[in-house]
């Protein structure tokens, strides 16, 4: 061949491997625009989560909608470590299945094999399995259409919590722990409570690719804190509700020492006087003490334990009695002052109300009979203006009248009743008013059978002076301001 001619064949070579890299260039290209476009008919899950040990299913569906003219020739699942891509599992309808990971056929299998359902099966999980997962469909004309998912390996942890015995003092100390252990992902703990506390978390991740973490609750421990709840209270992904685990706290603390049984009212001679020696401690106590500031105590004291009883109140007993208690952790004391009376305090009282009830009761008394005599006065004062009788005839106001007292009987007069003087007054009152009434009924029958004496005429009759003059129904009134009968006869 002539040199020019091979210097055009070499030239067209070079111009045809530049033309196949601009068509290789173009077609990966078109297969990008088309994954972009076309990358929702592979369906998988974000998520898929699984625990150590058993199993899990990477689900991995195509689905070709409306486009039927979509052809899969094979469908391939990988794993990104570390920015590379490993093939794990292969299926072609052609040579079937193949796992280039392990070898052969055995943690990792296809679940249904087909080219429509490529969904991955993993058993049993393990640590080393979490991780990105690419399922691939290798489609024409459209090239390779993929999706991936991430699988995140769970284990439930093991959780515990307890009370730290301390001994109360004025530092903040740990009074409970609670430890959440070999989790995956890293467990969370938090704290609730009614005291002024506050918590510490650390974690620790173990070989295995779990963690434990641990939560300490601190407080200034104080007798007031011993036997007060708190919680703890585990978050975890293997768990919908939060894990809750109850700590009653045990702080220790000396003996708390009260005295009870003391009313002030110890007197001579007196039985059953008991004082009782009441202590809290934790550790409870253990061993109770009495004594008295005037050293051994009276001879008729007994003491039972944390009881101390008086068998009959004497001047001895009028001293200052100490109770001494004593637990594991320290000694405590209190002391209670006893004065002794000469005489019951709660008879003293009682005759004291006697005398100031007897006193109220009698002015009680006076007022209301005094009001009652006061009612009755005013009763008899209106009665003697106002009252009169039908019986009383006038002619004029010239009229000469007898003097009567007359008083009817009033009902407050009959039901009114005392004693003593006031009941004799009373009586005399009474009489009175009758003598009256007797001296008027004569006085009316008298002038009754004078005026029937000078028959129908005009008649003159006197009237009382408790009665005031009214004029009877048969005068008549005259133009000059005289009153004429309309009965009478005149002559």
């Amino acid at each position: 061949m002539p040199l020019e001619a091979k210097g055009f064949a070499a030239q067209d070579r070079r111009l045809l491997m530049l033309f196949r890299g601009w068509r290789k260039a173009g077609l990966a290209a078109q297969n990008c625009c088309r994954f972009a476009v076309h990358g929702q008919r592979v369906k998988v899950r974000d998520e898929a989560t699984g625990y150590i040990g058993q199993e899990v299913v990477l689900q991995c569906i195509f689905n070709p909608g409306t486009n039927s003219s979509i052809n899969i020739s094979q469908v391939t699942w990988v794993k990104s470590v570390t920015g590379k891509k490993i093939s794990i599992a292969v299926f072609h309808p052609v040579y079937g299945e193949s796992y280039p990971w392990e070898g052969k056929k055995g943690r990792f299998s296809f679940q249904a094999p087909s080219l429509k359902d490529a969904s991955l099966v993993i058993r049993p999980l393990k640590m080393g399995d979490e991780g990105t997962y690419i399922c691939e469909f290798a489609t024409y004309p459209n090239g390779n259409e993929e999706a991936e998912t991430k699988l995140v390996l769970l284990a439930e942890p093991r959780n515990s919590a307890q009370a730290i015995l301390v001994t109360a003092n004025d530092t903040e100390t740990t009074v409970a722990t609670c430890i959440s252990a070999d989790g995956r992902p890293p467990p969370q703990i938090t704290w609730q409570s009614n005291l002024s506390g506050n918590f510490s978390t650390s974690q620790i991740n173990n070989t295995d690719g779990t963690v434990t973490v641990t939560s300490q609750y601190n407080i200034v421990p104080s007798s007031q804190a011993n036997g007060q709840s708190v919680i703890c209270v585990i978050t975890h992904k293997t768990s919908k509700e939060p894990y809750r685990i109850p700590i009653t706290l045990s702080i220790q603390y000396p003996p708390e020492v009260t005295i009870e049984g003391y009313d002030d009212n110890w007197y001579i001679s007196r039985t059953q006087a008991d004082l009782k020696c009441i202590a809290k401690g934790n550790p409870p106590p253990t061993n109770f003490h009495w004594s008295s500031t005037n050293g051994p105590l009276p001879r008729t004291v007994e003491v039972i334990n944390n009881l101390l009883v008086v068998k009959i109140v004497d001047n001895l007993v009028n001293t200052t009695f100490i109770c001494q208690v004593t637990n594991a952790v320290g000694t405590s004391s209190s002391q209670l002052n006893i004065l002794v009376r000469e005489r019951a305090l709660m008879q003293q009282q009682s005759n004291t109300g006697v005398i100031a009830g007897g006193v109220i009761g009698g002015i009680l008394v006076l007022l209301l009979l005094g009001a009652l005599v006061f009612i009755i006065l005013k009763r008899r004062e209106s009665n003697a203006k106002s009252f009169y009788t039908p019986k009383t005839r006038i002619f004029d106001n010239s009229a000469t009248t007898k003097d009567f007292a007359y008083h009817e009987d009033l009902e407050l007069d009959k039901s009114f009743k005392t004693s003593d003087t006031g009941l004799q007054q009373q009586q005399q009152q009474l009489a009175h008013a009758h003598q009256e009434e007797e001296k008027y009924q004569a006085f009316l029958e008298e002038e009754e059978e004078r005026c029937n004496e000078v028959g129908p005429m005009l008649q003159l009759r006197p009237q009382s002076p408790r009665y005031s003059p009214y004029i009877d129904d048969d005068m008549e009134s005259q133009n000059d301001g005289s009153m004429i009968s309309k009965t009478a006869v005149y002559v």
